[in-house]
């Protein structure tokens, strides 16, 4: 069985930098897209930025230039490095695997969720 563990995540003030990772397991990290979304509150889930074997790579427009989204075949991870960090960017961020760019309802793999919040 698929299984998608997140790391990272915490408290920064406005400005700051953190990472996420995501460690894939019994995961074929050739097929299709992994990738990033996220949901804060009150809202709905939002894709943030995602990625394949070929590097194909797709970003929210909120968060271009800020994000950027990575992954190692080798270690069957995938980071996603934010920086500038706003208050807006707070919120719970999912690993995805298994799904097409930022098209959430086809992703197959959710991690458990990992805490992003930025204050002012």
């Amino acid at each position: 069985q698929v299984q998608l563990v997140q790391s990272g995540g915490g408290s920064v003030q406005s400005g700051g930098s953190l990472r996420l990772s995501c460690s894939a397991s019994r995961y074929n990290l050739e097929s299709n897209f992994m990738g990033w979304f996220r949901q804060a509150p009150g809202k709905e889930r939002e894709g943030v930025a995602t990625i394949d074997r070929y590097d194909s790579i797709a970003y929210q427009d909120f968060v271009k230039g800020r994000f950027t989204i990575s992954l190692d075949n080798g270690k069957s991870m995938l980071y996603l490095q934010m920086n500038n960090l706003e208050p807006d960017d707070t919120a719970m961020y999912y690993c995805a695997a298994g799904g097409r760019w930022l098209l959430q309802e086809t992703y197959k793999y959710w991690g458990q969720g990992t805490q992003v919040t930025v204050s002012s």
